[in-house]
């Protein structure tokens, strides 16, 4: 597992640096920043603040995902499903928290909100054709490699 270093700048002083829960996590938390509990109505999404920004570098993207107990328990999970940050940005991470419930659910300061995987990407040249390369599985899509 290779570790690169990651400038973050905390926005506010009550920010959290992101952290990981485990030793091989590939996500690090991410962690809301607020002064009073946020309250998510059923079926709404709310932009939630974690007052860090990023440095990301050249060559590699920030993707957020959801944390699987929020998002298995209490129905709350990033509204774009994966954001993604490039290395260009260097504003504030936040992350819009849908409510997939029927219920009103609540956001208190520092719980953790998602979590973010650092992964290095190929940016493609567009090259125009007339035909592809064939494959055993041509142009059949979804559900054509079975059940």
């Amino acid at each position: 597992m290779e570790k690169r270093c990651v400038r973050l700048k905390k926005l506010n002083e009550k920010a959290i640096v992101p952290s990981y829960g485990t030793e091989f996590a590939a996500g690090a938390d991410l962690y809301a920043l607020a002064e009073d509990a946020i309250e998510i109505k059923a079926h709404e999404t709310v932009l939630i603040h974690t007052g860090v920004a990023l440095e990301i570098p050249e060559g590699f993207v920030g993707l957020i995902f959801a944390r699987s107990g929020l998002a298995s328990k209490q129905g709350l999970a990033p509204a774009n499903k994966v954001g993604v940050i490039d290395s260009d940005y260097r504003g504030e991470i936040m992350v819009p928290l849908h409510n997939h419930t029927d219920s009103t659910k609540t956001i208190k300061g520092a719980e953790r909100i998602a979590q973010l995987v650092i992964m290095p990407y190929v940016s493609a040249e567009f090259e125009l054709c007339d035909e592809f390369s064939e494959t055993a599985r041509g142009e059949n899509g979804f559900g054509s490699t079975g059940k």
